[in-house]
């Protein structure tokens, strides 16, 4: 690869990475991700930048394949060096590091805050002098690290920071098995990536000739040129493989051995240096490959437990494979992966039991029960205990995934085979909440190879049903629930009323639209009233349970006294992000409980954040999109949709479409609508998924009564209240008023009317209350209709719903001005204008310009985009200092550094010709600030 320091056919890549410097020594934060399979140079591109870096404050850290399960790892040997600034951290973030990194006991942190805290600490760093941070094997770092440090990679804005990350590709993606995360693939997304490929031919036979040991058969130099492929470690490797006759004969007979991949090769050119050193050095290269931390002080404890002599490790450095300074580094991460590799499993298991004893048990007991799992080889009960321990620990961290693993392990271990069943149904568990189904379903069929008794064997049924629900909300998810809490109710009466309400809520997710299915909502609920329940329960699974299962078989004003006692527990503790909890915030929805609803999501999601239960978080964060749809925050909106669609890749669970759907039918954009209705109907039929189809045709009715198609709202309308689906009936009732008021079917309305004053009056809150009342208004004439309009308008501005606030103005206004009250009308007119534009709302925004233009007035056309000079971002900003929030407060909310945020306020202070936060509280900045919250 190199020649002296030069770096063979890598001028164009060398570039690049001069430019990131350049970019980092004149203040800019700069991120890139070299991409490419083993051996192609990404280290030694690495190399190259640390040589060059000298000026720069430089960190250098490696993922280690046997640490992906650990939490906070790799991110805690990145950031060790600078934990010295740690207190210069506001207090959540620096507590929220020091939880992450066990260093007190703590609850477990945010990983939002966490990724934070981590862009603080390097922008701290970073402020004496600028910082670089190489990442090589970012395919290998633990989950939770790679998630912090691409959270910080993205918000590299006007701090003085490098981060360049080396991932492994393999021939299908960033990974080399088919597992069902790739670490790298889904948090490196969108980030500038520099592929670096193999050399060109030119360059390739140089770097041969340069390392050949003499001259080569011209049939042998053609022979590797073809295998390497221009790949730079292949080249060096290889030609050190054959024997001297085999150079010059030909290299090697085709079709004489099986086939070698081009990493086999080069790890078994490492190989041959190895085997040519002492047995001592090559049982310290063992511990050294099997130790990923790279402490030389561990290092040298363990070699000391092996009775190795302290020069045991100067052969190898000698051979150039392995750095024993500050860290102990391998010249290669093939390196280490031959060596551990090739070694015998005793030989393995004796290096884990070296490091081990050597790795402290109150300070490190997570890594040292690790180490001793991987130096056992016959169960063993202590082990496994150790293990389950650390499983705790791991969870409490927030490292779901991590839990899995060591319970996992824990359960290999164990010699009972009861016992081994019980951990491998809580590694289950474990895995699903971590979202990995498929590591789930594996360790449930290990669970049921023990002799599990019925309540397990139940609760596996269980885990299988909800993993089914979780990955596709298919038509056969209530089935297998409803069997799964048929079985579990003569055993654990709690546990199978929980799962009849999950069984309830996959058959209103899958029956929706359609007629009654075999397993629909009302056999659900007929078979979970079988069940008996303490007197007098305040469970929130209880109460809702009662409550839906009185819905669907008594009506929903008989069921809400119910359904609300069930949201004030909910509200009242932690429910944990279940389907009880997602229950809880359907039934908020269907209340018009828009209180409850968003505090119950806002606060279990942060828990699932913290936690790493991701298997439901895709869903609630559709669900928390909702609400800020309805409350007309779109921005908000489309950046939870935009999380879910990054843990839906992660995760691999099919992706809730609901949010994205109806976010584009409420911002008028037709050909985004158009485009996730198609994908949403191709996608959720062949599962049977009603409540798709059924929330596709309410986005369509909010799109067209948007763009003044009142016929087209009105059919969808009718076709979305079909069925037993939760919310879209609320909502679609108020849409298909609109649309048959405006499309003279008033005797349709009517009867739309009737249906929802039923579920408005029952519920009482601002926001039903506001609904009818404007629907009411537009069936309505003369005094009593203007009555009405006033009172939704009162209503919705003592609740959050922005949306059906601003809807309501456009509606006032457009029955004031077919009044001919022009004046009175161009009032709520503006109002509505301004508010939708403002919020993205862009179709009714135009019906509010149009009727702004019949009433003589004249309206520029805008767009949310030229409502204000300011970017989004900006006028968040500007709000937030304007109320005089410090920089490192509204880094913390915004998930910016400060030092991001004043680069910001310098461009607003330049756009609005301002030149202090002080002037920002004089500014007119109404209408440039408005829903900017």
């Amino acid at each position: 690869m190199t020649a002296g320091r030069a770096l063979y056919g890598r001028r164009a890549e060398c570039e690049v990475l001069d430019r990131l410097l350049s970019e980092v020594k004149q203040g800019r934060g700069a991120t890139v991700v070299l991409c490419g399979e083993s051996g192609v140079g990404k280290t030694a591109l690495l190399d190259y930048l640390a040589e060059k870096a000298s000026a720069l404050r430089t960190y250098r850290v490696s993922g280690v394949e046997s640490e992906i399960e650990l939490a906070y790892a790799s991110l805690q040997q990145l950031c060790a060096p600078m934990l010295d600034r740690l207190d210069r951290l506001p207090e959540p973030q620096r507590d929220a590091l020091r939880g992450a990194f066990g260093l007190d006991e703590r609850a477990p942190p945010d990983r939002l805050l966490v990724g934070l805290a981590t862009l603080t600490l390097l922008s701290e760093v970073a402020a004496d002098r600028p910082l670089l941070c190489l990442v090589d094997d970012f395919q290998w770092l633990d989950r939770a690290s790679a998630q912090a440090l691409a959270f910080a990679a993205r918000r590299l804005v006007a701090d003085p920071i490098g981060l360049v990350f080396a991932v492994r590709l393999h021939d299908d993606g960033y990974q080399q098995n088919d597992s069902e995360y790739r670490p790298g693939e889904i948090e490196l997304a969108g980030l500038p990536e520099l592929v670096v490929g193999g050399l060109g031919d030119r360059d390739a036979r140089s770097l041969l000739a340069s390392v050949a040991p003499g001259p080569l058969d011209e049939r042998v130099r053609d022979r590797i040129l073809a295998e390497a492929r221009g790949n730079p470690l292949a080249l060096l490797e290889l030609p050190g493989e054959p024997t001297p006759p085999e150079l010059a004969g030909g290299y090697d007979l085709p079709g004489s051995r099986p086939p070698i991949s081009r990493t086999s090769r080069i790890e078994r050119g490492y190989l041959r240096r190895v085997d040519g050193l002492a047995p001592q050095t090559r049982q310290l290269l063992l511990v050294a490959a099997a130790e990923p931390l790279g402490d030389p002080a561990l290092l040298r404890r363990a070699a000391s437990g092996l009775a190795l002599p302290a020069d045991a490790a100067a052969p190898a450095e000698a051979a150039g494979l392995i750095t024993v300074g500050t860290r102990v580094r391998f010249a290669h991460p093939l390196v280490r992966s031959a060596v551990y590799r090739s070694a015998a499993p005793a030989q393995r298991r004796q290096a884990h039991l070296a490091l081990a004893e050597a790795t402290d048990r109150l300070t490190d007991p997570d890594r040292r029960a690790w180490h001793l799992a991987a130096a056992t080889a016959v169960p063993e009960e202590s082990v496994a205990q150790d293990l389950e321990h650390s499983a705790q620990r791991a969870k409490s961290r927030g490292g779901a995934a991590a839990a899995a693993a060591f319970l996992q392990r824990a359960a290999e271990l164990t010699p009972d085979l009861r016992r081994r069943g019980e951990r491998a149904l809580a590694a289950a568990q474990a895995a699903g909440e971590a979202g990995a189904p498929a590591a789930a379903n594996d360790l449930l069929a290990m669970a049921q190879l023990s002799p599990l008794d019925r309540l397990q064997q139940a609760r596996c049924e269980r885990l299988r049903a909800q993993l089914v629900f979780y990955r596709s909300r298919g038509s056969d998810a209530p089935d297998l629930l409803l069997q799964a809490a048929q079985r579990l109710a003569p055993l654990d009466a709690a546990m199978a009323r929980e799962t009849y309400l999950e069984a309830l809520l996959a058959a209103m997710c899958t029956g929706a639209g359609q007629p009654e299915p075999e397993v629909g909502v009302r056999a659900v609920a007929a078979a979970a009233r079988t069940v008996p329940v303490e007197p007098g329960s305040q469970q929130a699974a209880d109460l809702l349970l009662d409550g839906l299962s009185t819905q669907f078989t008594q009506g929903f004003p008989q069921a809400v006294p119910t359904l609300r006692r069930a949201l004030e527990v909910a509200g009242a503790g932690h429910t944990g992000l279940t389907l009880v909890c997602l229950a809880c915030s359907l039934v908020a929805m269907e209340l018009w409980e828009d209180t409850a609803w968003l505090n119950l999501l806002e606060r279990e999601v942060r828990v699932a954040r913290q936690t790493g239960t991701l298997s439901m978080l895709p869903v609630a964060l559709d669900y928390l999109a909702s609400y800020h749809i309805q409350a007309g925050d779109f921005t908000a909106a489309a950046a939870f949709n935009d999380e879910s669609v990054t843990l839906d890749a992660a995760i691999r669970v099919s992706p809730p479409p609901y949010s994205p759907l109806m976010l584009a039918a409420w911002r008028g954009d037709q050909q985004t609508t158009a485009q996730l209705t198609r994908f949403g109907i191709q996608d959720a039929s062949p599962r049977g998924e009603g409540s798709a189809l059924v929330l596709t045709e309410y986005a369509a009715a909010v799109l067209d009564n948007g763009l003044g198609h009142y016929s087209s709202a009105l059919a969808a309308a009718e076709r979305a209240i079909t069925g037993d689906v939760l919310v879209a009936r609320s909502w679609t009732l108020t849409e298909l008023v609109e649309a048959a008021a405006r499309d003279g079917r008033r005797d349709v309305g009517e009867q739309a009317l009737e249906q929802l004053a039923e579920r408005t009056q029952a519920s009482g809150t601002q926001w039903a209350l506001g609904s009818e009342a404007r629907s009411r208004a537009l069936l309505s004439e003369g005094p009593p209709a203007e009555d009405l309009y006033r009172e939704a308008i009162d209503r919705f501005g003592h609740c959050r719903m922005n949306a059906h606030l601003a809807r309501a103005h456009l509606v006032y206004g457009e029955w004031l001005r077919r009044e001919n009250r022009r004046q009175d009308a161009r009032e709520h007119l503006h109002r509505a204008h301004d508010m939708l534009t403002a919020m993205g709302a862009a179709a009714f925004g135009e019906r509010a310009r149009n009727e702004l233009l019949a009433t003589g007035e004249a309206v520029r056309k805008r767009s949310a985009d030229t409502v204000s000079d300011l970017t989004p971002q900006e006028a968040l900003i500007a709000s937030l200092a304007r109320d005089g929030r410090t920089n490192h407060e509204i880094g913390a909310e915004l998930f910016l550094s400060p030092r991001t945020v004043e680069w910001h306020l310098r461009k607003v202070f330049t756009k609005l010709a301002i030149n202090s936060r002080r002037d920002l509280r004089e500014a007119a900045l109404d209408t440039k600030l408005n829903g900017a919250r």
